[in-house]
């Protein structure tokens, strides 16, 4: 009997430590702009990598519909922090919205609108009376074209503009719209698909903003320091791991993206993502740093457009104090 006792005693503190543990991990919900696609694959990598679990962080993803409907998730406080892009920034901040931006996730712009060649469309001068697919009104391909069609003096009045979801090639293909606002993966997956011969016009040649960033409210900023840094540090590593291996992450991406299952194609949209994670001010300062002279270059251009009316002193909203220091830094 008493060594029964014991060992109904020692199963029942298993019991009551098992939950303790596993309650041990901080819980972080990221709000993304996407679903669970390829080119997140350091993130989507988490149940086979542990990255964050290293950090003693639980991750949760919530996939959305473009950068603007991530950081509503966030305002709405269904998320901690948002995985969006500047343009969306910029408009919350002009609506009085009280946030902090503080990691650069991809500081090369991406975005880009892309017609057949035979459609005649070379620049974004010829966008004038076109139809143009974009992958959400909530989405960076909405506000990067509207920046484009700025700079040659149109507007959304000049074009008619026509949400497609992310599978928005197809319609290009299918001759539904004259011409799609897309990003680079997007663009290589259509072409491996049979797009046919394209011209396209980069947004990075008028405005080279960085395609997303991570972004929290400011009262969550203040009140979550340490676990901030934790998660910017786990992220850090796992974007150091797809740059440096993205045969590894290609072969995860087959079971953990939805769009996964060609693994060449993977490698290809990993390899495109990887390089846009890096830039001259990440190669010196290490990565997730800003270069605050784009972002301001970008309010003061969205405010000149007529896009936003508050004039945005990104100095007050970027805060680089929880990055981690650059990789191999002492």
């Amino acid at each position: 009997m008493p060594a029964l006792r014991a060992f109904l005693l020692l199963a029942l503190s298993l019991l009551v430590a098992a939950p303790a543990a596993a309650q041990s991990l901080d819980k972080v919900t990221v709000a993304g702009w996407s679903q669970p696609i390829s080119e997140i694959t350091n993130l989507l990598a988490e149940p086979d990598k542990g990255f964050f679990k290293a950090k003693g962080i639980a991750l949760d993803y919530v996939p959305g519909n473009g950068g603007g409907a991530a950081l509503q998730t966030l305002i709405a406080g269904q998320a901690d922090i948002a995985f969006t892009d500047p343009a969306a920034l910029y408009l919350a901040l002009d609506k009085g919205e009280k946030l902090v931006a503080i990691y650069n996730i991809y500081p090369q712009n991406v975005f880009n609108v892309v017609a057949l060649k035979s459609s005649g469309i070379r620049s974004a001068a010829d966008l004038k009376s076109k139809r143009i697919g974009v992958y959400s009104l909530a989405s960076g391909t909405y506000q990067n074209l509207l920046v484009l069609l700025h700079q040659v003096g149109l507007g959304e009045k000049d074009v008619t503009i026509q949400p497609t979801g992310l599978l928005n090639f197809a319609p290009l293909m299918q001759g539904q719209v004259d011409a799609t606002a897309a990003t680079d993966t997007g663009l290589l997956v259509a072409r491996a698909k049979g797009l046919g011969e394209a011209n396209v016009i980069e947004v990075r040649d008028q405005l080279n903003l960085p395609s997303d960033i991570f972004v929290v409210k400011e009262s969550y900023y203040e009140q979550n320091r340490p676990l901030l840094q934790r998660f910017l540090a786990a992220y850090r590593d796992s974007a150091a791991w797809m740059i440096a291996k993205p045969e590894e992450a290609a072969r995860i991406a087959v079971t953990r993206a939805i769009n996964g299952r060609d693994e060449a194609v993977n490698l290809e949209i990993i390899k495109l993502r990887n390089a846009s994670s890096v830039s001259a001010t990440t190669e010196r300062e290490g990565l997730g740093r800003f270069d605050l002279e784009a972002l301001q270059k970008g309010a003061d251009t969205f405010r000149s457009l007529g896009l936003i009316a508050r004039q945005i002193d990104m100095k007050a909203v970027v805060k680089s104090d929880l990055l981690p220091q650059k990789e191999g830094a002492p």
